[in-house]
């Protein structure tokens, strides 16, 4: 955290290298009380059978880029997009403004002064996403351990894990675009959830007294 005092956002930029933990994060805000708008649950719904993005990747790429039950083929389409970089920026033209759109729709669904919150993996990367919010935070963690949780829980190799890794944004500049950075190197909840809490009574201070998510 950033100081002995934050103004409560009103739109927070969530974001973080993959196996940052800011899911979790993103998941106690929520329970918390703000209005989360995941980015990546976005994506993936959009690229299942029926999503919008599916027409316009079949036209793109082919057959080939369309499992058999009419959803985007996530392996075929992660090896072209890391071989050639034009392939990812041709996809990301066909899946942002989609995602944008979405997102500013479900944005719209919040309470009146509700904290909105935007799960946004490649914020960092983003110059349009940087614009939308008011602080953005960074869940932060070494790359060792980036690469140990991710292993554990999705059985990819060291090798696939870093190449995941090498086309995210560094950590540097995670980190030098962060308002608010929150570490999260152990594997104990309870230290990342102090963190939180203590966050949010700076952002909400008559909220300290209130029961937080339980662990």
């Amino acid at each position: 955290m950033d100081g002995p005092w934050l103004p409560r956002p009103l739109r927070l930029g969530l974001t973080g290298g993959i196996g940052s933990g800011k899911s979790t994060v993103a998941a106690w805000l929520r329970e918390r009380g703000a209005h989360l708008v995941d980015t990546d649950a976005i994506s993936r719904q959009l690229t299942q059978p029926g999503g919008a993005g599916i027409a316009p990747i079949r036209e793109a790429f082919g057959e080939a880029a369309i499992t058999a039950d009419g959803a985007l083929d996530r392996e075929f389409m992660r090896e072209l997009v890391f071989r050639d970089p034009l392939r990812k920026a041709q996809l990301e033209a066909i899946l942002h403004p989609l995602i944008g759109a979405e997102a500013a729709r479900q944005a719209a669904q919040a309470r009146p002064g509700q904290m909105l919150v935007f799960d946004v993996p490649l914020l960092v990367e983003s110059r349009i996403w940087r614009t939308r919010v008011d602080q953005v935070l960074v869940v932060d963690c070494s790359p060792e351990r980036q690469v140990e949780r991710v292993m554990r829980r999705s059985g990819l190799t060291e090798q696939a894990v870093q190449a995941i890794i090498a086309q995210q944004a560094s950590r540097s500049q995670r980190l030098a675009a962060a308002d608010i950075i929150v570490a999260n190197d152990t594997d104990t909840l309870a230290g990342l959830h102090a963190t939180l809490e203590a966050l949010w009574a700076l952002w909400h201070p008559a909220a300290q007294a209130a029961p937080g998510p339980s662990a």
